[in-house]
């Protein structure tokens, strides 16, 4: 494992990972995809050390995917939900985190409906001076660090099993369809997959897709282009990646039915004929069937991606805390 030439403590947002990062996680979680293909799926890494999810924002799919990491691991570990806390009469975010600190806790899982929260308890670790790292499992509109990683992964797997790696995706063009507006996963997806030598084309609504989104794309190597249309954003497409409508986010009625964006944007068969041949596609889940991508295209797996990513999730989420948790092990 490679854990040796990694430094960083907190994995909190992409936009500063270098390419040795990159490929230091994707070559970590090839080996312990292996792992996970054997009888024995488990490893002793991070054997003693607690890793505590602390999810303030409902999730199923993330929350048991590092859940379920951790065990892989042979690590402790704690679960928290903000429903059933002490923040229901009072206690502060901070507080919260402290008291899991002074269960024994070395990595700490935070999710957040509010942007900066885990960039927040992560300076109050390094202010008390202990060595507890903090992992971003998405924070408001800001990004979700681990799903990028994992999309990563599952795109440079398909392209080399053995040894997936950013300069695969040298020359290929991507295109992310969808809510862009209030997606953490998009953000994170951005960062990322402008690493290297790419097209990375964002296409939806303009409700849903700001000007603003341009500028992202600036001093990158990856070249990003911005449509608000989706027959150009799929022409000679590699990958297409759809982003679910997050309804529960929107605080204006931004789009005109539902009906009227799947016309539009929805991704269809027929619409993956202005693609490559092989072209593949993803979603980060969970998908509203027929609106986001229609159901015989998500279950047809000449074409998707999906499941994949979801197996890729717990091999990148191991490699995530073995990586900033292999130091805490004494």
């Amino acid at each position: 494992m490679p854990a040796s030439t990694w430094s960083r403590q907190h994995i909190l947002s992409l936009a500063d990972f270098t390419t040795t990062e990159y490929n230091t996680v994707l070559q970590t979680a090839a080996s312990f995809r292996e792992v996970l293909s054997r009888r024995t799926k488990k490893v002793p890494s991070l054997q003693g050390q607690v890793v505590a999810n602390l999810f303030f924002e409902p999730s199923t799919r993330t929350r048991s995917s590092f859940e379920i990491a951790a065990k892989r691991l042979s690590a402790d570990t704690l679960n928290f939900a903000s429903s059933t806390s002490s923040m229901t009469k009072g206690e502060t975010i901070l507080d919260t985190a402290k008291t899991y600190l002074a269960m024994g806790t070395d990595i700490m899982v935070i999710r957040h409906q509010q942007a900066g929260v885990p960039q927040a308890i992560a300076q109050e670790m390094d202010r008390l001076e202990v060595k507890v790292s903090v992992l971003n499992a998405g924070d408001g509109q800001h990004e979700h660090p681990s799903q990028g990683l994992l999309d990563l992964f599952t795109i440079c797997s398909l392209l080399d099993p053995n040894n997936p790696r950013l300069d695969l995706l040298k020359g290929k063009k991507i295109a992310i369809v969808g809510d862009i507006l209030h997606s953490r996963v998009a953000r994170s997806n951005i960062w990322s997959l402008t690493a290297t030598d790419l097209e990375l084309h964002l296409a939806a609504p303009p409700t849903l897709l700001p000007k603003l989104f341009a500028e992202c794309g600036q001093d990158r190597p990856g070249k990003l282009f911005v449509h608000w249309n989706l027959e150009s954003a799929l022409e000679d497409a590699d990958f297409v990646m759809t982003l679910r409508l997050q309804k529960e986010r929107m605080t204006a009625h931004l789009l005109p039915s539902l009906r009227e964006y799947h016309h539009y944007f929805g991704i269809t068969r027929s619409k993956l004929e202005l693609c490559k041949s092989n072209v593949k596609v993803l979603h980060p889940g969970p998908v509203n069937r027929g609106v986001e991508i229609s159901s015989d295209l998500m279950d047809d797996l000449e074409f998707s991606l999906i499941q994949n990513q979801v197996t890729s999730g717990v091999a990148v989420r191991m490699a995530l805390l073995y990586l900033i948790g292999s130091g805490k092990t004494s």
